[in-house]
């Protein structure tokens, strides 16, 4: 809350511009070592962590640093030389922050990736020069379209196991390119790099002078993200309300949450739902201050001129620009577990902010990300795989297509029994 709710500052301290990434790809691709040479050639991690990974490569007989070691923390993932969990790494350079998801690349794992990817702006797939596409190279470059990540890199790493070979690297570049054409990839960028040895990962690389495209930090440091939120149709998932009840906020009011679509300012006309009535908004604050403006994703808490009922799960919106209200969703779902999702089946979903309950009414497809063939033979979902189903809620949910929202297109469905998340849906237009 504001500590002078009257003021209101127009003039923001310039925030540095922030890219959230996921890495995906086959198992030993070298996911967990591409992030290692990030964090070591950006100068984002300490002396002792260094140390600490050159004595363990040392003590595992390797005649190299293996800076997968960085990110894989579990004692399981360093026993196999594998990733199991997403690991998130932070580090930033002058230009721009970056949060990185390292997801798994076992089959058994997609539900991690997914889970990783789903908050990503830009999506790093992967690839072995010497083995080219894998199926899970081409699932997760499915699960990312299909999460429409709005730019996608294919890194076609290990290049110093090829020789630096021109013609191993169009070949795999040329068969992506086919690939990606049945997918939808707004911005797609294919760069030849070696993790292990550093090439075009931080500086442009010698060995490979018939490469004339940018280094893989210079894409990331310049890739364009800003656009890609939706500043125009107004959403905000009320996550609690604020009452102090203290002398200094006696009469303090307000509602919590993260701006998931358009652009509030006080004095703006909104609705609230489900109930529908309509007020303005009086102010705006952060922790410590008042702003004139708030945006996706930031996280404020708003003021409403008028007395209204408004709790957990509602949504403020404009009038002339309301989410669609409904209990029927068609959406395409990710199934996360062992137990197959079958019709009549009942779960809980949670949606923004927002909990009901849901029964599958019917499974349209399965879809072999393979082939992008839409099986509409089968009967139930099994593990990692996905499909096309609708879903009928016990109350209304405020829903957009996930191409136009991801955050109000989006939801998760969860096992009653267990509490475990057990699917992710993505809903049609």
């Amino acid at each position: 809350m504001a500590a002078t709710a009257t003021e209101t500052t127009d003039t923001q301290t310039p925030r540095m511009d922030l890219l959230r990434f996921a890495t995906a790809g086959s198992v030993d691709d070298g996911k967990s070592t591409l992030i290692g040479r990030l964090l070591l050639d950006s100068k984002a991690i300490f002396e002792d962590q260094l140390e600490a990974v050159e004595r363990t490569s040392a003590d595992k007989g390797y005649d190299y640093t293996d800076l997968a070691l960085l990110t894989d923390g579990l004692r399981s993932e360093r026993e196999q030389g594998i990733t199991i969990d997403v690991a998130y790494r932070y580090f930033a350079t002058p230009r721009r922050k970056f949060i990185i998801a390292d997801t798994p690349g076992h089959v058994q794992y997609t539900r991690n990736m997914v889970t990783g990817a789903s908050t990503a702006d830009l999506g790093l797939v992967l690839v072995d020069a010497r083995t080219g596409l894998t199926e899970q190279s081409r699932r997760h470059a499915v699960i990312l379209s299909l999460l429409r990540v709005p730019h996608l890199v294919l890194a076609v790493n290990k290049m110093d196991l090829v020789d630096y070979d021109q013609a191993i690297y169009e070949k795999i570049r040329d068969e992506f390119d086919t690939f990606a054409a049945k997918l939808t990839i707004p911005d797609l960028t294919i760069i030849p790099i070696s993790a292990l040895q550093g090439d075009n990962v931080v500086e442009r690389s010698t060995n490979m002078p018939w490469y004339q495209g940018t280094s893989l930090l210079h894409h990331l440091e310049n890739v364009h993200v800003s656009s890609d939120r939706d500043l125009v149709d107004t959403r905000f998932p009320v996550q609690y309300v604020v009452r102090p009840k203290s002398d200094e906020f006696h009469d303090y009011r307000g509602y919590a949450g993260q701006v998931a679509g358009g652009v509030l300012k006080p004095g703006d006309t909104v609705q609230v739902l489900p109930s529908g009535f309509q007020t303005t908004i009086a102010a705006i604050d952060l922790f410590d201050e008042s702003v004139s403006e708030a945006f996706p994703p930031m996280s404020v808490t708003v003021r409403l001129a008028d007395d209204l009922d408004v709790s957990r799960g509602d949504m403020i919106c404009r009038p002339q620009n309301a989410p669609t209200p409904t209990q029927d969703i068609d959406a395409m779902i990710c199934w996360m577990t062992n137990e197959p999702l079958r019709p009549r089946q009942k779960l809980a979903i949670k949606h923004t902010t927002r909990n009901a309950r849901a029964l599958v009414k019917d499974i349209q497809y399965r879809l072999d990300i393979n082939t992008l063939h839409r099986d509409q033979e089968t009967g139930e979902l099994g593990l990692n795989e996905i499909g096309r189903v609708k879903l009928r809620t016990t109350a209304p949910l405020f829903t957009d297509p996930y191409e136009k929202n991801r955050t109000t297109g989006s939801f998760v469905l969860i096992d009653e029994a267990t509490g475990i998340t057990v699917g992710a849906g993505m809903i049609n237009g």
